[in-house]
């Protein structure tokens, strides 16, 4: 007998479903101008990251000790040489920030890879299970949440080490709490429903409801907290940095860049400024990305 499922026209039916998903999707996505703006923005930072090599014009730990502290728009011999200026050791600005770009996009996606993952897990758990799993999930996350996420991962980053591998850890595990919390509510949503039900009475086991039958009806809002996650990893790791407790000189960081800048503030501005822009663009860019998402993703911010 012929599987039904798999003849062309099913898939070719299949198939049309996701192009009108993924029509549907843009369509809600673009409405937000500017969401579309940040989307450019943030590929454009993929981009940079990527290609690091070929756009920086010099080195990021390339050293021109005639060249310290030089302002930006610098002419050698009629030739713009230090486009965005140098810092006290007379590295070139523009290329750090270029491959600082390497680093602030890594930081992100590793934290919210690590944060995701774990809490999706732990919600789904708490959500399904209930009763006494729920109750102990629960309590150990309220206890992180009630401490300011700065200072908590400050205090890990001192008991693990300065690095920025240590950093990263130490956010994930702040930023956990939220993939819980929102899981667990999606889940408790999800589980009476109509086509739960019918899954577990046609014998499925609790591990292919949760992940098969229930996860996927849940990626709408987690995906929104993703972005969100996202520059929040950026901006924590930044602060590390400039407390010194993150990425270590002379890695071309965002946030090391403003540590080493802070005594130069006064008498070479762009040291700093330059840094601090480029943090604010990125972030700015994935929060409006994650604002696109959420007109997107949630059906009560459509607009019939």
């Amino acid at each position: 007998m012929t599987d039904i499922t798999n003849s062309p026209s099913a898939l070719d039916v299949k198939r049309q479903m996701r192009r009108q998903m993924l029509a549907d999707f843009w369509f809600y996505f673009s409405e937000n101008r500017g969401a579309v703006i940040g989307l450019w923005v943030f590929i454009a930072l993929v981009t940079l990251a990527v290609f690091a090599p070929v756009f920086a014009p010099h080195g990021a730990t390339q050293q021109y000790r005639d060249a310290l502290l030089v302002p930006p728009v610098w002419q050698d011999g009629g030739q713009w040489k230090f486009l965005l200026g140098t810092d006290a050791v007379g590295r070139d600005m523009l290329s750090r920030l270029i491959y600082g770009a390497r680093f602030s996009l890594f930081i992100g996606v590793v934290v919210v890879g690590i944060a995701a993952t774990t809490g999706v897990s732990v919600g789904l758990i708490a959500g399904y299970y209930r009763g006494a799993v729920d109750t102990v999930i629960m309590r150990i996350m309220d206890i992180i949440l009630a401490f300011p996420s700065l200072l908590l991962a400050l205090v890990m980053v001192a008991i693990l080490g300065p690095g920025l591998l240590n950093a990263m850890i130490a956010i994930a595990i702040v930023l956990q709490p939220h993939f819980v919390r929102l899981t667990r509510a999606s889940v408790l949503n999800e589980r009476g429903k109509d086509y739960v039900t019918s899954a577990r009475v046609a014998g499925a086991s609790p591990f292919y409801l949760m992940t098969r039958t229930i996860l996927p009806n849940c990626l709408g809002p987690v995906t929104v907290q993703a972005t969100l996650s996202f520059s929040n990893a950026i901006l924590d790791a930044a602060a590390l940095g400039f407390l010194g407790m993150g990425a270590q000189p002379p890695t071309p960081e965002w946030g090391t860049m403003l540590a080493e800048a802070r005594e130069f503030i006064l008498r070479a501005w762009w040291v700093v400024t330059f840094p601090g822009l480029a943090i604010l663009i990125t972030v700015l860019a994935v929060n409006l990305v994650g604002d696109g998402l959420r007109d997107a993703l949630d059906p009560k911010m459509k607009r019939s």
